[in-house]
């Protein structure tokens, strides 16, 4: 994905999905050569990469000739602050060629940073469009805009739609405008109040280690931990207890508009009957709708640096030994900034309060995908630690042009696993657990799902042309965008619509050559399906219609009325209607 510029002073940004040297992953990833060829030929040697892939890279560094720099952390995540400044730096170093070491220039040609995570998308656009705002001067949302319109095709949504990843793209904004000064600290987490908090729900607290590469479990709050304000919690709510909250609270809602539409047209003595019966309405859906808790911790949950991450997990026991969960879901934020650290030349305040909505928060792999409701309002109350407890904090600033840029240790190239608690974790049946009762947690019990078909999934809309911005438009023109909806397909008897969508989709994926695009499956239109099968099917005897009484061959039938019991042939009706 070329950022494109009409100025000289302003980047070329390369964004690609994660290569691979090794099968399986080179059968359906980007292969390394065919990568490194493009680039040694487009760019020859001005170019370097910088992954953040915390799961491995999938090559060795020798593979890219040693130009490579690492700044890994987990997928579907914001990257840990610290890291920006550094990433910052090296970048803008290597487009002004001034070598790791600070030697100064001594090249001149046209130098290129090609980024990638593993789709090229989510952590690659956080770091692009840092760059664009942090270095070049571009707006939030001109940065945002020109990333989508790089690297994803039209109709596949934002190239950047994580909404912490988001969050943190606007502290970069903040962060730039203030004299890029960051400062690390502990911080402990006090207290979580959360409004109408919903049965079932385990909630987490948790933050980067390891360099960033990891994210760790510092709290799971337990059932001892909580203080219920008001509404009322279940001990132990059944799958059963969501579906008929799920029809409860859509029914009261209609219920709800029916009232207030009769009470338009009643006397003024029906609709204060109505709006009575309203509110009780009202109260009954307040109450299936969870309740008030405050969750304070039993022991200080201390995280070494400001970024916090608060996770939900939803189970409802389906059998015995089972559980289903039903919602996942999370949301990332640094004290720093919501201590308001760049607008105070960095020295944010010593306490605060985070607040977001169950709408605004992250979902599953990095999707607006969350299952059912966890909570409507969330509250998460913070301080850093008193200096007589705390380590010294530290102030991280950019590193000035010229200076040696340091970064992280890479991942295990060859592949890492477990580098986020909530890795494989999505909604269905797992096993309960005994160990975590206190807490309703489940352990899993689906396999990996197939790798090649997650990563096709992932790489949905996203270009992978990236000789040509022009060509890469006018590939893109091709796909539409997603399918459509069963609602907006044809009736099953229009046999001429249906043939049509069908050709489309097939004259649609003849003219893709993108390697990294899904494959669609394709249905056999009804103008290809055979005649029905005569026989025996899972047990039942079929008899052809031509053997019942006066019956016709089934080759014969043409209207509806012909396929009557037994195709009896009808008498001519002489008598009159009445």
């Amino acid at each position: 994905m070329h950022i494109p510029t009409t100025l000289s002073s302003l980047p070329t940004v390369i964004a690609t999905s994660g290569p691979s040297g090794t099968y399986p992953q080179r059968a359906y990833r980007n292969p390394l050569d065919t990568l490194v060829k493009f680039l040694d030929t487009k760019h020859g040697a001005e170019w370097a990469i910088w992954e953040f892939r915390a799961e491995g890279t999938g090559y060795p560094d020798k593979e890219v000739y040693g130009r490579i720099w690492h700044y890994p952390w987990p997928d579907h995540h914001p990257p840990p602050f610290r890291l920006i400044p550094m990433i910052m730096a090296s970048m803008r170093n290597w487009l002004k060629e001034t070598d790791r070491e600070g030697k100064g220039e001594e090249k001149k040609g046209n130098r290129v940073v090609v980024v990638h995570c593993k789709a090229g998308k989510g952590r690659s656009g956080t770091a692009a469009c840092s760059y664009l705002i942090a270095e070049a001067g571009w707006t939030v949302e001109e940065a945002l805009q020109r990333f989508t319109e790089r690297r994803m095709r039209p109709g596949f949504g934002a190239g950047v739609s994580i909404p912490s990843q988001l969050r943190w793209i606007g502290y970069v904004d903040r962060w730039a405008r203030n004299g890029k000064i960051y400062v690390e600290r502990q911080v402990e987490i006090t207290e979580l109040h959360v409004w109408g908090v919903r049965d079932g729900v385990k909630i987490s607290v948790e933050g980067f280690v390891d360099e960033g590469k990891t994210i760790k479990t510092f709290h799971v709050f337990q059932k001892n931990e909580r203080q219920i304000v008001r509404g009322v919690l279940k001990a132990d709510t059944h799958l059963g207890d969501v579906v008929a909250e799920v029809i409860n609270r859509s029914n009261s809602i209609k219920k709800s508009k029916r009232s207030r539409t009769l009470a338009d047209t009643s006397t003024s003595t029906s609709t204060s009957k109505d709006s009575s019966q309203s509110s009780k309405a009202s109260t009954q859906l307040d109450e299936e709708q969870g309740a008030d808790v405050i969750f304070r911790p039993s022991a200080r949950v201390v995280l070494p640096s400001n970024d916090i991450n608060i996770d939900f997990e939803r189970r409802n026991k389906a059998a015995a030994g089972w559980t289903m969960v039903t919602s996942v879901a999370h949301v990332w934020f640094n004290t720093f900034f919501e201590g308001q650290g760049p607008e105070k030349e960095g020295e944010p305040n010593d306490s605060g309060v985070f607040e977001i909505e169950w709408d605004a928060i992250d979902g599953i792999k990095g999707s607006s995908r969350k299952g059912t409701q966890c909570f409507d309002k969330l509250s998460v109350v913070w301080r850093t630690i008193d200096s007589l407890d705390r380590q010294a904090s530290v102030v991280i600033q950019e590193p000035k042009e010229g200076e040696a840029v340091p970064q992280t240790a890479p991942a295990d190239w060859r592949g890492q696993k477990n580098s986020t608690p909530d890795e494989g974790k999505d909604l269905g049946l797992r096993v309960s657990s005994p160990i975590s009762a206190s807490v309703s947690r489940a352990n899993s019990i689906k396999g990996n799902t197939n790798q090649s078909k997650e990563e096709a999934d992932e790489m949905t809309g996203v270009r992978s042309d990236v000789s040509n911005s022009d060509e890469a438009a006018s590939e893109s023109a091709k796909n539409k965008g997603p399918l459509p909806l069963s609602s907006d397909l044809p009736p099953p008897g229009d046999m001429q619509a249906t043939s049509q969508i069908e050709n489309s989709e097939n004259h649609r994926n003849q003219d893709t050559s993108d390697a990294a695009s899904p494959r669609i499956p394709q249905t056999t239109s009804p103008q290809l399906m055979g005649s029905p099968i005569e026989g025996v099917i899972k047990g039942v005897q079929h008899i052809s219609t031509e053997d019942l009484p006066d019956g016709k061959p089934q080759q014969d039938l043409k209207t509806s009325p012909e396929h009557m019991l037994g195709h009896l042939k009808k008498q001519k009706d002489t008598s009159t209607s009445s």
